[in-house]
């Protein structure tokens, strides 16, 4: 093993990196058709296995504001979605609730806008819970549960400790720490930056 390997493999035992993850929707196959007339088509991969930041954009509305250019991730889900930070949310005249993705019942209804029509989501909208995603065998390593809420500290310009992180482990995940752009901007987040489990 060489030494650029050898650290990779020390830093991978010890850090997750951090990912910054900003407004988004999650659509329907259903939905895209009647937003854009077709499916969602791929753009770049992200850095979970098989999620993709679609080339189709998309109009947030509130009852006091909007947000255009708002990014669609794919694959089409089975319910339509909306994750934004809470600054977000005074903006568009809403605050949505902290979930874990796909935890949405009881959440508010939004208005999705698209080139070719528009889409009444009756509910969907958060403020993404953060949340690390980890394999089994990095899970192992950092000895920790599916479900455990654990402490992170970043190493970052601005460094802190966020409480109420939720592990979520996935032989198809790949380990990322998953921070809104309020979380963020808190601890000065730059690509690169890494966090570490503190329990």
């Amino acid at each position: 093993m060489d030494t650029q390997a050898l650290v990779n493999t020390i830093i991978n035992r010890l850090f997750i990196p951090l990912e910054a993850s900003g407004r988004h929707v999650h659509l329907t196959k259903e939905q895209a058709q009647v937003l854009f007339g077709h499916s969602l088509t791929p753009k770049r991969p992200l850095s979970q296995p098989g999620q993709y930041l679609a080339n189709e954009r998309v109009t947030l509305a509130g009852p006091k504001g909007e947000f255009q250019n708002v990014a669609v991730l794919g694959p089409e889900r089975k319910e339509g979605q909306a994750e934004l930070s809470l600054t977000d949310g005074r903006v568009l005249g809403i605050t949505p609730p902290i979930r874990l993705s796909g935890d949405i019942g009881g959440t508010p209804p939004i208005t999705v806008l698209g080139p070719k029509g528009k889409v009444e989501l009756p509910r969907g909208l958060i403020v993404a819970k953060r949340h690390i995603h980890l394999t089994p065998e990095a899970a192992e390593n950092f000895q920790v549960r599916d479900g455990q809420v654990v402490k992170l500290r970043t190493f970052t310009c601005r460094p802190c400790v966020f409480e109420d992180v939720v592990v979520r482990i996935d032989k198809n995940f790949a380990p990322a720490v998953h921070l809104d752009y309020d979380e963020a901007n808190a601890c000065g987040f730059v690509s690169g930056d890494l966090g570490r489990i503190e329990k």
